[in-house]
Parts: C-alpha cells; structure tokens; sequence
C-alpha cells in the first residue's frame, strides 16, 4: 500500500543520484541537522527492484522515499515508519525521492542506493 503524504523540507542538500558507467548502486555520504533534510533524486523504471539502506555513527538516520510525481511514500518508507533499510520492486516508472533526516540530534550518514 503506497500512502499519501504532505513532505515539508527544511534546508538541506539536494542532488541527483548518480551511478557510475556499468554500475547499478551509488553511496552518498553527508550530514543533516537537527530539523533539516537532505534530498536524493532518482528515475527508474515501474518493477525494478530497489534496495536503499543508510547508516550512521549516531544510529539515528532516517529515510522516506516518495513517487517524486505526486509524492506518494512507498509503503514501508513513509514518514513515521523511520526506515533505516528498504527494499521492493518500484510501483512506477519516473523520477524517486528520497528524503533523509535524523530521528534526534544531528547525524551523519552514508546512503547506499542499488537498482536492478
């Protein structure tokens, strides 16, 4: 089930999701502060499965991913459900948004994001 959320981001950093030539995972790596959140933007297509899963030193980081076109979370990724690991076959095609934030304090992370 895919539930519809309102995301209002703080200041953080926004990019694209780059994967290298002949690769199907990237790592990104940053800090969040306290009330901030970064943005990670990717596209794939409807069926391919992706797996994203964060760390940190603090054990706090937190992601949700949403359907970048109406921002719909997916299931298990949405807010409150304080993803630290995700994995499921994308139910659309087009472009993905994954937000990350901390559950307390300030915290820094390593994002790793693969699809096949």
């Amino acid at each position: 089930m895919i539930a519809l959320v309102n995301v209002a981001l703080a200041k953080g950093v926004t990019q694209d999701i780059r994967f290298k030539l002949g690769t199907s995972s990237a790592v990104n790596t940053g800090t969040v502060e306290r009330g901030d959140r970064d943005e990670y933007k990717l596209t794939a297509k409807a069926g391919q499965e992706m797996t994203v899963r964060i760390t940190s030193i603090e054990d706090n980081a937190v992601f949700q991913i949403y359907q970048a076109k109406d921002m719909k979370a997916l299931d298990g990724a949405a807010e409150g459900d304080d993803a630290m690991s995700w994995q499921g076959k994308l139910p659309a095609s087009g472009k993905y948004t994954i937000v990350v934030g901390g559950t307390r304090g300030n915290t820094s992370y390593k994002l790793e994001v693969t699809i096949k």
